[in-house]
C-alpha cells in the first residue's frame, strides 16, 4: 500500500487519481492476459470473443467473392436449369451473404464487454447452416440435366464452396460442420445413383474425401488461431507488466524523492536544534576545564569538563559529517573551486596529524614528485578527504607501525594521492560494507574504534564531485591503500615564466602580415 503523508497531500504530491486508475487498469489487463493464457480454448469468455471476431472480420472479407461465386454459377446454369429458377435461387443467395455481412458488422460494432458469446454462435451457426443449404440447392436444379456437363460443374461448384467456407469460419469449429452438412448430403446424393449406376465411385470416393480434408484444415486453422491468440495475449502479459513495472518504479522514485526532502528537512531542523545547546556545552566544558573562574575544589571536575568537552567535540564532528554526505548524496554540495597545491594540503593534513600518530608510535613516510602544478579543486574538500584517510590510516594502524604517502602525476596527465598503513587489512567481502554509509568492518566493531563509518562514504562522494576516482585496496594482513585521483581537467597547466632581460618581441614586417593574412 502507497503511504501518503500529509506533507504530500500539501505540496499536491501524493497518490494521484489518474496513477491509481491506470495502476487498477494495468491490474486487470495482466490478470485479464493471465487467464486466457491459462484457459486458451477451455471456454473463457475473453478468448471466444476473439474467437468470433477472427469469423466476423473472415465472412465480411469474402462476401464479395461469394457473391461473385454466385452470379457466375446462376449464368453457367442457365444451360441447364429455368432461368425463372435461377433468378430466384440468385436472390435467395444475396440476401443470405448480404444478413451473414450485416450480422458479422452488428458483431463487430458492439462493445466487447456486452457480448453474449452463447447467443452471438449460436445465431453464426445457424446462418452457416442457412448458407449451406442455399448453396445445396444448386444440385436440385440441376439434377435433372442429361449433359455430363452438368455434374461436373455441380461437383466443382459446391467443392469449391465448401473448401472456401471452411477456411473462413475456421474460428468456430460448429460453424464449419453446419456449413458443410447440407452440401456434403447433397452431394452424396448427387453422385451416389450415378456412381452405381455408371460405375463411378472413385468420383464420390474424391468428393467426400475433399470434404473431409475440408473439415480437417478447418480444424487445423483452429488450432492455429487458438496458437496465435495465446502468443497475443502471452505479449500482451508481458506489455501490460512493463507498464505495471514502469508506474511502480515511478512511484518509487517519487517516494525516494519525499523521503530525501524529508531526511533533508529533518538534518537542517536537528543540525540547528543540536548545534545550539552544544555550543553552550562546548563553551561552558571549555571554561571549567581551563579554570578560568578559579580551582576546582575536586580535581575530578576537571576530568569530567575534558569528558564533556571531547564528546561535544565528536557530537560535533558527526553532526557536520551526517549534513556533508546529506549533501553530497542529494548534489547540494557546492563545490568551491580555486588554485589548490595538492602538496601543500597533503602536508598541513599530515603535520595536523602527527601527534596523533606520535603517541602511537607510527612512522609516516611522505614522497612527492617534484615541480606538480596547482589543481582546480575545493581546497576545505581536497582538506576534508586527506584528514579523513589519514585519521582512518592512523587509527587501525598498530602501534609500532608505518603509513606511506605517495603525491605524483598519473598516467593520463592527472594528480594523484594515496595513503598506505600496515594495519590488518579489510576482508574483501567487507569493502562494500565499509564503503556505504554508517557500514564498519568486523575490525572496527571488535576494537570498539570511535567512528559513524561516514569518514569514507564522504572521500568517495567529495573525490566524484570533482570528477575523480576513489580506490580502496586492501587484503588481511597486508594493509590497506587508498587512491584518490583528480582528472587530467582538474590540472592547472603552468605558464612560462618571463624573463626580465629578454628584448622584447620585434612586430613582423607589414609585407609579412599582409601575406599571413592572405594565406
Amino acid at each position: 500500500m502507497t503511504e501518503v503523508t500529509a506533507e504530500m497531500i500539501e505540496r499536491g504530491r501524493g497518490t494521484d487519481p489518474k496513477t491509481a486508475g491506470e495502476r487498477r487498469r494495468l491490474a486487470a489487463r495482466v490478470r485479464e492476459a493471465r487467464e486466457k493464457l491459462t484457459s486458451a480454448g477451455s471456454g473463457h469468455r475473453a478468448f471466444d470473443v476473439e474467437l468470433l471476431q477472427l469469423y466476423a472480420h473472415g465472412k465480411q472479407g469474402t462476401t464479395f467473392s461469394f457473391m461473385t461465386i454466385a452470379i457466375v454459377a446462376a449464368v453457367v446454369a442457365t444451360a441447364w436449369a429455368p432461368q425463372q429458377t435461377l433468378f430466384l435461387w440468385i436472390c435467395i443467395q444475396l440476401i443470405t451473404l448480404f444478413v451473414m455481412h450485416a450480422l458479422a458488422a452488428r458483431f463487430l460494432s458492439l462493445d466487447l464487454a456486452g457480448i453474449d458469446v452463447v447467443r452471438w454462435r449460436s445465431q453464426f451457426v445457424i446462418a452457416e447452416l442457412i448458407e449451406g443449404i442455399v448453396w445445396a440447392q444448386v444440385i436440385g436444379f440441376i439434377s435433372t440435366a442429361t449433359d455430363p456437363n452438368a455434374k461436373t460443374f455441380a461437383l466443382v461448384l459446391l467443392l469449391l464452396v465448401a473448401a472456401m467456407n471452411a477456411t473462413v469460419t475456421a474460428s468456430i469449429p460448429v460453424a464449419v460442420y453446419a456449413g458443410l452438412a447440407p452440401m456434403t448430403i447433397a452431394i452424396v446424393a448427387f453422385l451416389w445413383p450415378a456412381s452405381l449406376l455408371d460405375h463411378n465411385l472413385p468420383l464420390a470416393a474424391l468428393a467426400i474425401g475433399t470434404l473431409l480434408y475440408s473439415a480437417i484444415l478447418a480444424k487445423k486453422l483452429y488450432s492455429r488461431a487458438l496458437d496465435t491468440l495465446s502468443i497475443q495475449a502471452e505479449k500482451d502479459e508481458l506489455i501490460a507488466e512493463l507498464e505495471q513495472a514502469r508506474v511502480n518504479s515511478d512511484m518509487a522514485r517519487l517516494r525516494a524523492e519525499e523521503a530525501n526532502l524529508a531526511k533533508s528537512r529533518f538534518l537542517a531542523t536537528m543540525s540547528h536544534e543540536l548545534r545550539t545547546p552544544l555550543n553552550a556545552i562546548l563553551g561552558f566544558s571549555e571554561v571549567m576545564k581551563a579554570e578560568l573562574f578559579g580551582a576546582h575544589k575536586v580535581a575530578s571536575y576537571k576530568d569530567y569538563s575534558s569528558d564533556i568537552h571531547s564528546s561535544g567535540q565528536h557530537l560535533l564532528t558527526l553532526i557536520n559529517e551526517i549534513l556533508d554526505l546529506s549533501r553530497v548524496e542529494a548534489g547540494r554540495y557546492e563545490l568551491k573551486a580555486e588554485p589548490v597545491a595538492l602538496f601543500n594540503v597533503i602536508e598541513e593534513s599530515r603535520h595536523l596529524m602527527s601527534l596523533r600518530a606520535k603517541k602511537r608510535e607510527i612512522v609516516i613516510h611522505e614522497s612527492a614528485e617534484p615541480n606538480l602544478p596547482r589543481i582546480w579543486a575545493d581546497e576545505r574538500a581536497v582538506r576534508q578527504v586527506a584528514l579523513n584517510l589519514l585519521s582512518n590510516a592512523i587509527k587501525f594502524t598498530p602501534q609500532g607501525g608505518s603509513i606511506s604517502i605517495k603525491i605524483g602525476w598519473t598516467a593520463l596527465g592527472g594528480q594523484y594521492f594515496s595513503v598506505k598503513d600496515t594495519g590488518p587489512g579489510i576482508p574483501e567481502d567487507e569493502i562494500p560494507v565499509v564503503m556505504s554509509s554508517f557500514g564498519r568492518g568486523t575490525l572496527a566493531q571488535k576494537n570498539a574504534e570511535e567512528g559513524s563509518g561516514l569518514g569514507l562514504p564522504i572521500v568517495k562522494g567529495l573525490i566524484e564531485l570533482h570528477g575523480g576516482t576513489f580506490t580502496l585496496k586492501s587484503k588481511v594482513r597486508e594493509g590497506t591503500e587508498v587512491i584518490v585521483v583528480f582528472p587530467p581537467e582538474r590540472v592547472m597547466n603552468a605558464l612560462p615564466r618571463l624573463d626580465p632581460e629578454a628584448p622584447p618581441p620585434q612586430p613582423e614586417p607589414r609585407s609579412h602580415r599582409r601575406t599571413r593574412s592572405a594565406a
